[in-house]
């Protein structure tokens, strides 16, 4: 018995020996290194943070003397109405080819290219060119069938395949540009899958090129068919107001140049060829290409009141793919294009800090990464080193001012600014880490994952709409991820409720939810029924 009682008393003094030493180990290296690291990690996020706000107010003020002086691109550039010619008619008209590259989409094709046949534009002077890159013989032959019967009606459409999907949407376009009637065309339309020009698309578009030599790119606003189909949808909105009432507005009012979407826009054939057509390098094909053009001197229009109807993912799963590819393509771009720019001998100084600075390091990288790492890690881990305190203006001023920045596009969504801001917190964890992957070019920098739709099933047969589950395995609906940074700011909240000074467990606790509702697979899972 006293051989038991030795041996268990000799275990909890080795116990306490190794407790006192890592707590003598903690208090040593907890001031000249914890503490140091935090507090240099806080103060750069701060400026970072002072620097995205500072890019958001420029806009902001440019936005406002654009909306408060009405400065319309008509007022900026010529515009007027193409009309035939008594000679020559409607030869007068330039040749349009307008492009259409799909993969396997199945409920939107029918979408796309009826509206894109329906463009009102003689019927000799323009090419519909449907790019089809499914892999599903059914599909195929769906898409081939329609193009069929449009060209039936006497539509100039042509149907377009290649046996492999290499280069993804840039390959498709790269391919479908080496045709020989495209060499007859001097401007090319771009609508993905679930786009639906209205019939005065090419009548509205056309004359800023025609009479602007200048001008190599006029890109349209986007419009959501889904907007209101549910909390996810409607914050997308929110987000997309923002890029194209204000982001795209300054570039094209201040700098004529923006970051082309990809599609809804119009191209003039010798600025793309000039630039080096379609690359397939990274996964923002469309970015890629602007950036070159803009570097060879060519001006670029965005037209706010030109709409064209799209549709936003309605999943979780769909919207996560399409955001880490926007997120990791930039941040590869500009990487690889960083030093070209600075170099470019074309352009001027100012265009250039514009495209370095503002266009790519603070709103592709900065705003992103700052988002996540001050207001998910370091400000939660301040709760427990108390000798670093973050600044009031850290924590309240400047996010707030940057939020109601942001939120200048989408006033009609405004009840939902909490939602939003919570929401677009738990995006800034895969925004973040696409970010890196880009920068880093590591696993995954070149991941293509099709945005899946939904087209003509959001609506029932009768045209109300309804609701359904979807069907998840387990590992597709949990995310471990987000899962694990609620689990710590749920800590972090609960710390600072019981023991801390800072207040802040209000908004971890909030953020937290957050992220356990994205991370057990309760966004994205309502769609509408077929």
């Amino acid at each position: 018995m006293d051989v038991i009682f030795s041996s268990s008393q000799a275990l909890l003094n080795a116990h306490s020996g190794i407790t006192s030493h890592v707590g003598f180990i903690w208090q040593q290296t907890r001031t000249p290194l914890v503490v140091q690291f935090l507090r240099i990690i806080l103060y750069v996020c701060l400026a970072l943070s002072f620097m995205l706000f500072v890019e958001r107010l420029y806009m902001g003020i440019v936005i406002a003397f654009v909306k408060l002086f009405r400065r319309k691109p008509e007022k900026k550039y010529k515009w007027e109405p193409l009309k035939g010619d008594l000679e020559l008619g409607n030869y007068s008209y330039p040749m349009v080819l307008v492009q259409i590259p799909m993969c396997n989409e199945k409920e939107v094709y029918q979408l796309s290219i009826g509206a894109a046949c329906n463009l009102s534009w003689p019927a000799h002077r323009i090419f519909i060119q449907v790019l089809d890159d499914s892999t599903d013989p059914t599909i195929k032959a769906l898409v081939e069938q329609e193009c069929r019967r449009w060209a039936s009606k006497g539509v100039n459409i042509k149907y377009e395949i290649r046996d492999n999907r290499k280069g993804y949407k840039a390959g498709a376009l790269r391919e479908g540009m080496k045709h020989s009637y495209v060499k007859l065309c001097s401007h090319v339309a771009i609508f993905d899958a679930d786009f639906q020009p209205e019939p005065d698309f090419l009548e509205r578009s056309i004359p800023f090129l025609v009479h602007n030599p200048e001008i190599g790119l006029v890109q349209a606003r986007w419009e959501f068919v889904n907007a209101d189909e549910c909390l996810m949808t409607k914050m997308q909105e929110m987000s997309f107001g923002y890029h194209f009432t204000v982001e795209q507005e300054v570039g094209s009012t201040a700098h004529a140049f923006f970051g082309f979407n990809g599609t809804a826009g119009v191209w003039r054939m010798s600025a793309l060829n000039e630039a080096g057509g379609w690359k397939d390098r990274t996964t923002v094909e469309d970015m890629d290409l602007a950036v070159r053009a803009g570097l060879n001197g060519w001006k670029f229009v965005y037209v706010d009141d030109l709409k064209v109807k799209s549709e936003l993912p309605s999943t979780f799963r769909a919207y996560r793919n399409q955001q880490h590819r926007w997120s990791c393509g930039p941040a590869n771009l500009f990487r690889k294009m960083a030093m070209e720019i600075a170099t470019n001998k074309k352009v001027s100084v100012w265009k250039k800090f514009y495209l370095i600075y503002s266009f790519f390091f603070v709103r592709k990288i900065i705003a992103h990464v700052v988002t996540f790492i001050l207001y998910c890690d370091v400000i939660p881990a301040t709760i427990f080193i108390p000798e670093v305190q973050v600044p009031r203006w850290g924590t309240i001023y400047i996010p707030t001012a940057i939020t109601l920045l942001n939120i200048l596009g989408s006033a009609r969504s405004m009840q939902l600014v909490v939602y939003w801001i919570l929401f677009e917190n738990v995006m800034s964890l895969h925004r973040t880490k696409a970010t890196f992957i880009g920068l880093f070019e590591s696993e995954r920098v070149n991941e293509w994952i099709v945005t899946e739709k939904l087209g003509d099933a959001l609506k029932t047969k009768n045209g109300s709409k309804a609701l359904k589950k979807l069907q998840f395995r387990v590992g597709e609906r949990l995310h471990v991820l987000e899962l694990f940074v609620g689990l710590y700011l749920l800590f972090c909240g609960w710390y600072d409720y019981s023991f801390g000074r800072n207040r802040f467990y209000v908004y971890l606790l909030l953020q937290a939810m957050a992220f356990f509702v994205v991370g057990f697979g309760y966004v994205g899972v309502f769609v509408p029924n077929s």
